[in-house]
């Protein structure tokens, strides 16, 4: 049963270098047509995932923020009814910084929204260029301001670690955006994912990466600087003032249920994982055609649900309880775990073990990829 409903609006504001739904810029959008079909994707998700009262929905892909209040409105009161609302439900919409969607923030709170996030991604513009974001600081912050006023619970994000930045430049900078007060911030490490632009970039030695060392330093001075501010970290990227995590991600770290409905869309209920048709009008196919946008519903194995449990739930700052894991889905506790691994690391205080919990220290935090594909029992998912 769901606890989490995801949205998924594919459409963008304009043409984005950043993101990959270039495909997906249209200059009008049907939106009777698409209430329609995203309330029949809705009500399937309920005939398979219903029976417990949502913690959260969230509001993402392509713009929601330019999503019609009327039709978000209409979405949450469909929610309300098929599933209903458990006390205090966190209702999150993604949002980009621009003055044009900042203008529908009012509307948006009174149609239900009590909870935004920002893509600023940086308080720089040269950074902002680099990034391929459309908005400059400024704008971005205007937003901010709107958002902050409009809506009890705010977070943004940024990125750092960027070509060339040094600690005294991201110092500066993330101090300047913990003074703003909002309660969370998701603070990324720039990857370099292959297939990607930055991936191109580098290969044509466009720019360098900062080396493993100085990003480093810089994890190290995040963590120090939003624990002083109050916003520790309650994931390997995301801080909080203490009751102001996000729901909605906990959900998935958590391997809890959701369902995500909307083009693109993914979603784990009932030990399967869902796939929506990613392109709007095969969705809409799909929905017309058969009344849910599902492109795939896969089966996963107790094994490869324990591996996907292990490796979320080890992210979080709160670790994970093996024994309940492995009584969740059917294995002893030393199935789950390379028993040596944890011990060897547990000497190296790059994990913690207390009151039947296992967690990554903060030392461990910043070899976190390298510690899960070591301590995760490399024959799970074979199970």
């Amino acid at each position: 049963m769901a606890r989490a409903l995801y949205i998924h609006w594919p459409f963008c504001l304009a043409k984005c270098p950043y993101c990959d739904f270039n495909s997906h810029v249209r200059d009008s959008v049907d939106h009777d047509a698409w209430q329609a079909a995203l309330l029949a994707d809705m009500r399937h998700e309920n005939e398979v995932a219903g029976g417990e009262a949502l913690d959260s929905i969230f509001f993402g892909g392509g713009t929601p923020s330019l999503m019609p209040p009327a039709l978000v409105e209409t979405l949450l009161r469909e929610a309300e009814r098929l599933w209903g609302f458990a006390p205090g439900i966190e209702i999150t919409l993604e949002g980009n910084p621009s003055s044009v969607e900042a203008a529908n923030y009012a509307a948006l709170a009174s149609a239900g929204i009590n909870r935004v996030s920002l893509g600023l991604q940086s308080l720089d513009d040269s950074a902002l260029r680099f990034l391929g974001r459309l908005h400059n600081a400024d704008e971005g912050l205007r937003a901010l301001d709107v958002a902050q006023q409009r809506f009890a619970r705010v977070s943004f994000d940024l990125i750092y670690a960027l070509p060339g930045q040094t600690a005294e430049d991201w110092e500066r900078e993330l101090a300047r955006a913990l003074s703003f007060g909002t309660g969370h911030l998701s603070l990324y490490q720039l990857t370099i994912e292959p297939g990607t632009r930055f991936a191109t970039m580098v290969r044509q030695n466009d720019f360098r990466p900062l080396d493993d060392d100085a990003a480093a330093d810089l994890f190290d001075l995040t963590r120090r600087m939003t624990a002083a501010a109050g916003l520790p970290a309650y994931e390997i990227s995301n801080h909080a003032r203490p009751g102001e995590e996000s729901r909605h991600n906990l959900t998935y770290w958590r391997y809890h249920d959701y369902c995500g409905i909307g083009p693109g869309a993914h979603g784990r209920r009932g030990g399967m994982a869902t796939v929506r048709h990613k392109k709007p009008e095969n969705w809409l196919g799909a929905v017309s055609d058969k009344g849910n946008g599902l492109a795939e519903e896969r089966p996963l194995s107790q094994g490869d649900q324990a591996s996907e449990a292990l490796l979320m739930g080890l992210r979080l700052r709160e670790g994970i309880d093996p024994v309940a894991l492995a009584r969740r889905f059917g294995f002893d506790a030393a199935e789950l775990i390379d028993q040596d691994k944890a011990e060897f690391y547990l000497r190296q205080k790059l994990l913690w073990q207390e009151a039947g919990r296992l967690g990554v220290t903060e030392a461990g935090m910043a070899l976190l990829d390298g510690l899960l594909s070591e301590l995760v029992c490399a024959d799970l998912v074979a199970t």
